[in-house]
Order: structure tokens, then C-alpha cells, then sequence
């Protein structure tokens, strides 16, 4: 029989993070599902090839038309293969604002207050500064500083310090709220997603299974046993002695759920899935970073762009790179960037910048010619709700995804603050001195003309999260531990299980998640509830 200890659905953020820890010195045999492949190729490590990546690593979905977007149908990216969306992000290294986790524990999440956490993002850190009260050293995942940042990116600080936004060093430090250039997940001038941390390292204790699309998790008398996948044209079953790990983001893992039976009755039922467990919180209460993106045209460097001289620089970033690690092509794109409030009597940051040195349209799906560059705005806190259900019954069907975009008028109203905060700097000195151009704001200075503006570009900023949300209560879809109320056996280790959405970007705390889950489950499976003893395992081939 196909059988291991624990199985984790998901190579992503989370589920990298979980399998790389259960598996670290032999204590469990785990196997990893993860329907895409191994993403071990020179684009997916080349930070520079970020806009370029192969559709093989991406999902590129798209949401249902959303009413606060004009009707538009947004588009959201998710990483595909090992490392999921830490394979194809910007790399940004944020981890929130304190106040976002003790909020969490407000809301009665015990044991999610930045009191707890923090250890656990220092354990998970090898930062290139070092070890202090803030951040850890020697962990798995790499954390650099940007050695080659646009001269662009650093005007865009100097801009925004003009306006008498405080400088920070480190969004990850004493100080959260300000300006300045973020660090990445980068080693030695190269990407350093979560499978390159955590699973790579444990390769040979993983049995990782590549292009192996999960059809649902096997449910026998109230406990998960194991896992139906597709893979090379067969219908698979592995068995799970102890527990059955779901990592699939804040859309694959209420997806995977629901095909399992466990969701809104009522939704599962018309796509004639039988019901194990009505759990109506199940791809409900999705928030994500509403977000507008600003490009301004200048005549040329040393801004990236669709030009000659554009290209040959390119290139030679590019052999840079190749020979050294090192050079331009070491960009995240979003290279600065920061925290600001749009009112004074918020207790913490309400907005968050991301500036690109370069011309950006439609995510980067459309080529723009021509040199300039770009800064994004969200709106960190939304109170925009949306959900996730199934499309089909059908788990290689994409699910139905709706954000709920600017349907809470206080979002729209945040993000104008936000706009008009974001144009103000692009329009200081000394990025002012690059003469760029405003391709879709200029001249409009009425909000009526900017929130439409906004309502027809605006679009997330990738960062999806609560549709298996955490909680104290009954009704929550995960209990503090990340069990999946309801079903013995069954965790949840990803985005999805925050109540509410963190102030920056989400791939640090989707680690953080991932690595916590680890010892919840491996809390929870004593020797005596498992049928094999530990010192009798055989060691991995």
C-alpha cells in the first residue's frame, strides 16, 4: 500500500515551509503533492526573468467580473510547481505590522500575538545583516539586502522623505511606518523561494511528487486518511498513518476542501458533491490588496524600457548575472516602496507603496514601449469582502474567484488618499527632475474623474487570504492549531486561515504559517496515535 506518515497538498509558501520541517531529522515520512513541477530552472532562479517566467508556473487565474471595477474581470497570478507564488513573486521580505497579529489574538486567536510569532519568522530567517531581537541568522530562508537598486528607486525614498515621510532601514524592524528599499528573498544574487528553503534541503526525507493534481482528501469515519491526485494520466490514492496537510492558498485549499465534501451545503449539492460537512465559512471571507498602479514616461535611463538601448542593457545585466550574480538583473522590480497613513489618528500604516522602475501595464502582460516608471498603492486593511466555489466538480477547472473589489465604499476612499499621496511624491523632487509624465492622471484633480480613473485600472496586488479562516469559534473553518474543525487528522497551513488580512505582502507570514503548522501537527501525533514506532522507521533511499 501507498502509505506515509503525513501528507502535505501544496509545494507553495506554506507547504514547503510544513513538509521541510515535519521531515527535518527523519521523524516523519512525508510526501508532497504539488500539481505543478519542480520550477528548478534558470528563469524561475534569475530574479530579472520575474515578467518573463513560463506560463508552466503560473495559474493565471481570473475573477468573475467585479461590480467596484466597472465590471471588469481582474487577474490573479499564483505560482504554480515547487515554491507556488514564492517562485514567481517580487521576492519582497515583509512580515506585517505587530498590530496585525495582536489584533489576530483580539479577535481570539490565542497564541497569534506578535509575542508568538516573532520567534518563529527569526527562526525561519537567515538575514544577511545578522541575528538581533528582530531578525534571525542561520535560518532556511535567505533574506538579502539589494545591492544594485535602481537610481530611480533611490529618488523615489528621497521624493517621499521630501514630503516628510520618515525613512526606515527595515520594514521589518523598530520601525514599520516609512520609506526606503525592501529586502528579498535572494542568495548569492538568486531567488530563494521556500522550496529552495525548506524542501531542497530535505530532498531526500520528502517524497515529492510532481504534476500530481489533487482530486480530493480521502475522509473515512470523521478522520482524513489520505489523498486522491491525478498523475500521469492515473488516478492515484496515498494513504496518511497520521495527518493530511492542506496547503493550497487562499484559493486551492478551500477549493480542495470543497471537493472533498466539506463546505456550503447548499453550493456543493448543485454540483452534486455529496456533503461530509457543511462548513459555510469554507471560501468565504476572502480579502485581498486592492491596488492601483501608476506609470509615468520619461525619455529614457536610467529607467528600464521597450527601447534600444533598453534592450542592450538588458542583456548586459543579463551576462552580468550569469557570470556573477550580480548587476541589475538581481531586481525584484518592485525595488522601494513603504508604509504610510492616509490619517493621522490611525494607530498604524493604512496604505503601502511599491515603486517599479519601469513602465507597467496590465501586471505586466502588456508591452509597453518606451522608458519610465511605475508605483503601485494599496490598501492594506480592505473591508471589502469576496469568496471562492467551485466552478465545476472538476479539480482541473479553475475556481469561480470574487474579491468583492471597492464594494465597501471605505476602501475606495483609501485608496484615493492613497493615489493622491502616491502622485505627490512621484511629482517631488528629485524624482521630479526625470520630467515624467502622468499616463492616466494628468491634469485630473476632481475625485469623482479619479475614483473612476481608479475603478478602471485598479487591481489586487497579489496578496489573497481568509477563506479558511482562523478562529476561537465554532464557525471558524481552523481552530488555533490550524485543525480543521470537524475532521480528525485534517490542517490547514497557508494564507487561507488568516482572519484577517496582514499590512504588507504575504509570503513571510504564509512561511511563518506553514513552519507553525509543522508543530501543531507534530504536537498533536504522538507515538501511541500512530501505528508504526519512530525508532523502527527505516531510513529514506
Amino acid at each position: 500500500m501507498d502509505e506515509v506518515d503525513i501528507v502535505v497538498i501544496g509545494g507553495g509558501s506554506g507547504g514547503s515551509a510544513v513538509a521541510g520541517r515535519l521531515a527535518e531529522g527523519g521523524r516523519f515520512s512525508v510526501a508532497l503533492l504539488e500539481a505543478g513541477g519542480t520550477n528548478d530552472n534558470w528563469r524561475v532562479k534569475a530574479p530579472g526573468m520575474m515578467p518573463f517566467l513560463p506560463d508552466a508556473s503560473n495559474w493565471r487565474f481570473e475573477t468573475v467580473p467585479q461590480l467596484g471595477l466597472n465590471g471588469r474581470a481582474g487577474y490573479q497570478p499564483r505560482g504554480r510547481g515547487l515554491g507556488g507564488s514564492s517562485a514567481i513573486n517580487a521576492m519582497i521580505y515583509i512580515r506585517g505590522n505587530a498590530w496585525d497579529y495582536d489584533n489576530w489574538a483580539a479577535l481570539g486567536c490565542d497564541g497569534w500575538s506578535w509575542a508568538d510569532v516573532l520567534p518563529v519568522f527569526r527562526a525561519c530567517e537567515d538575514n544577511e545583516r545578522g541575528a538581533d531581537a528582530w531578525h534571525g541568522a542561520g535560518g532556511p530562508l535567505s533574506v538579502s539586502d539589494q545591492h544594485s537598486p535602481n537610481p530611480g528607486s533611490l529618488a523615489f525614498v528621497e521624493s517621499a522623505a521630501s514630503l516628510q515621510l520618515p525613512r526606515t532601514s527595515d520594514f521589518n524592524g523598530a520601525q514599520f511606518e516609512g520609506v526606503g528599499i525592501y529586502q528579498v528573498t535572494q542568495r548569492g544574487g538568486e531567488r530563494w523561494s521556500a522550496a529552495r528553503a525548506f524542501v531542497e534541503p530535505n530532498r531526500a526525507r520528502i517524497d515529492v511528487r510532481t504534476n500530481a493534481l489533487v482530486e480530493r482528501v480521502l475522509i473515512e469515519n470523521g478522520r482524513a486518511t489520505g489523498v486522491v491526485y491525478r498523475q500521469g494520466g492515473a488516478t492515484r490514492t496515498v494513504r496518511a498513518r497520521g495527518a493530511v496537510v492542506l496547503a493550497g492558498g487562499a484559493f486551492g485549499s478551500p477549493q480542495t476542501l470543497m471537493l472533498s465534501g466539506i463546505g456550503p451545503a447548499g453550493h456543493l449539492r448543485d454540483l452534486g458533491i455529496d456533503v461530509v460537512l457543511d462548513r459555510p465559512a469554507v471560501g468565504a471571507d476572502l480579502q485581498d490588496h486592492i491596488d492601483y498602479v501608476a506609470g509615468y514616461e520619461t525619455a529614457g535611463a536610467p529607467f528600464m524600457g521597450q527601447s534600444l538601448a533598453g534592450m542592450l542593457g538588458a542583456l548586459k545585466g543579463m551576462v552580468q548575472w550569469f557570470r556573477h550574480r550580480s548587476g541589475p538583473f538581481t531586481t525584484p522590480y518592485a525595488e522601494a516602496g513603504g508604509f504610510a497613513k492616509t490619517r493621522p489618528d490611525l494607530p498604524i500604516p493604512d496604505i503601502q507603496f511599491h515603486f517599479v522602475p519601469a513602465l507597467l501595464e496590465d501586471h505586466g502582460r502588456t508591452k509597453v514601449k518606451g522608458h519610465g516608471f511605475s508605483c503601485h498603492v494599496c490598501v492594506l486593511r480592505p473591508e471589502s469582502r469576496g469568496n471562492v466555489r467551485l466552478a465545476t466538480p472538476d479539480a482541473a477547472a479553475a475556481p469561480a474567484i470574487d474579491p468583492g473589489f471597492l464594494t465597501d465604499d471605505r476602501d475606495v476612499q483609501t485608496l484615493l488618499a492613497g493615489v493622491k499621496l502616491m502622485r505627490r511624491i512621484l511629482e517631488a523632487p528629485p524624482l521630479s527632475d526625470y520630467a515624467g509624465r502622468d499616463r492616466y492622471m494628468a491634469g485630473v484633480s476632481d475625485d469623482a474623474a479619479m475614483i473612476e480613473i481608479i475603478r478602471s485600472r485598479a487591481d489586487t496586488v497579489y496578496h489573497p487570504v481568509g477563506t479558511c479562516r482562523m478562529g476561537a469559534d465554532e464557525a471558524s473553518v481552523v481552530d488555533t492549531s490550524l485543525r480543521v474543525r470537524g475532521v480528525d487528522g485534517l490542517y490547514i497551513a497557508d494564507a487561507s486561515i488568516m482572519p484577517r488580512l496582514v499590512s504588507g505582502n504575504t509570503n513571510a507570514p504564509s512561511i511563518m504559517i506553514g513552519a507553525r503548522c509543522a508543530d501543531f501537527v507534530s504536537a498533536d501525533l504522538e507515538p501511541d496515535r500512530l501505528r508504526w514506532k519512530r525508532d523502527a522507521l527505516p531510513p529514506k533511499a
